[in-house]
């Protein structure tokens, strides 16, 4: 399992690495719609989608949306004079109400969970705010200032990701040592609240340091802070949702398409909650 892990990491992440820096936009987006689409494929699972036709039409249609969003608002047009598209800004904020919809689900879980386990179709709809709402996210930030500086959207693309997997790391190793208080037991039973703080902890290195290289002002350096802390939070909120549909379904991972790490879905739950609502707190406080 181990060696399957590190061949896989050793594979995937200088392709990662690539896309992010060196596609061209459009290229970058059909990717990121290409991933998004693999990840509904997962997601059907979790639905109760079990004919091969629900599943390849549902992640047809995740993909598609990317691509049709795409379409529409070509690169040049994501940004205009520092401000997102309203069309953009219109699903992050949907995707910013969807967050604070699934934590009210996962602190009332299992109560009221019979309401939408029931159907496939309200779970098909949480997995479309879930993957959309990342791929307008992942773009938005890519795009950011790119007639300026093409590299610059990808730093905040790895500083989300760089923030985010310290905190996985650091919650992992604290709360092995240190965890004792169950986040949400009924849910994942390994999340603690130890861990949760350990991994913010972990994170805070990257979050003072990404201040110093942006050369932010030292009266707005709580700001990035507080947005950096936020992040590394709902990112949490992420995985546990990812766990609470995954549970209802009987699974334990969300897929095979990663030898050695499960499926898509198990690698990006996190980003899913992450990069919406960091997109959302830049768009709004620090573009």
């Amino acid at each position: 399992m181990l060696k399957q892990r590190v061949i896989t990491a050793l594979i995937l992440a200088p392709l990662a690495l690539f896309a992010i820096l060196f596609l061209p936009p459009f290229a970058f987006e059909v990717m990121i719609a290409l991933i998004m689409g693999l990840g509904a494929w997962e997601w059907s699972s979790m639905a109760g989608m079990t004919r091969q036709v629900s599943k390849s039409a549902y992640a047809a249609l995740v993909a598609g949306v990317c691509l049709v969003l795409a379409f529409l608002l070509p690169t040049e047009m994501i940004w205009y004079q520092g401000q997102l598209n309203p069309l953009y800004t219109y699903v992050l904020t949907i995707g910013g109400i969807w967050w604070v919809a699934s934590l009210a689900m996962i602190i009332a879980y299992p109560k009221y969970s019979s309401v939408w386990f029931q159907s496939k179709v309200l779970r098909g709809i949480f997995g479309l705010l879930t993957l959309i709402p990342t791929w307008v996210a992942v773009v938005s930030l890519r795009t950011s200032l790119y007639d300026v500086d093409p590299f610059y959207g990808a730093s905040l693309i790895f500083y989300v990701l760089g923030i985010v997997w310290a905190a996985d790391i650091g919650a992992f190793f604290v709360g092995v040592k240190f965890g004792k208080h169950k986040l949400r037991p009924r849910v994942s039973p390994g999340k603690t609240f130890e861990g949760l703080m350990g991994g913010i902890f972990a994170s805070s290195a990257i979050i003072a340091f990404a201040a110093l290289h942006y050369q932010v002002e030292p009266s707005r350096i709580w700001l990035h802070v507080l947005v950096g802390a936020l992040t590394v939070g709902v990112s949490a909120l992420g995985d546990l949702n990812e766990s609470m549909f995954k549970r209802c379904a009987g699974i334990k991972d969300s897929g095979n398409l990663l030898p050695g790490h499960g499926g898509i879905m198990d690698r990006i739950d996190s980003l899913t909650a992450a990069f919406p609502v960091f997109a959302f707190c830049y768009l709004t406080w620090m573009a």
